[in-house]
């Protein structure tokens, strides 16, 4: 009996959820759907260059499922761009990452999605609307300090845009 997956952490939820080529009727093309945690995955190693043991510790799963993850997403970029195929990002078993706050001037403590783009040097604490916020939670601050909360599911596409 296999073991139960677990879900991956995952810090950002895009806006655009759909890729086509120009020029090509949405129902002339075939789709490779790439799941929120592939593209995750892609995110933390491609774009913020992280190594591959740090990215699996962000997503909460260990360095050689990571790697697995990475190659089925590159695997899926690659067919979508080199057979003209659309790209739908969907689905998953994920959990959204979210950082902790408290006031120290209140000791009011609330979470705060990472993919908000909300920046914590800008906020205010809900309750007494105190500038004297900090961070909490473990790995201190910066990419580190994520805490996951259970979101299964599809990624939501950005309003009007159309979905096959």
């Amino acid at each position: 009996m296999a073991r139960p997956r677990a879900c991956r952490c995952v810090g950002f939820l895009p806006n655009v959820v759909y890729f086509k080529p120009r020029g090509i009727p949405l129902v002339d093309l075939e789709e490779v759907c790439l799941l929120v945690e592939e593209l995750e995955a892609v995110r933390l190693k491609d774009a913020e260059g992280l190594d591959q043991e740090e990215c699996g510790r962000l997503m909460n799963i260990s360095q050689p499922t990571f790697h697995r993850v990475l190659e089925s997403a590159r695997r899926k970029i690659a067919e979508a761009l080199i057979q003209g195929k659309a790209i739908r990002i969907e689905g998953g078993d994920f959990e959204m990452a979210e950082r902790k706050f408290a006031c120290r001037s209140c000791g009011h403590s609330w979470e705060v999605p990472f993919c908000t783009g909300q920046r914590g040097i800008d906020m205010t604490c809900p309750k007494c609307e105190s500038h004297d916020i900090h961070r909490t939670g473990p790995g201190g601050s910066g990419l580190g300090n994520r805490q996951c909360r259970r979101q299964r599911g599809k990624a939501q596409p950005e309003p009007g845009v159309a979905s096959k």
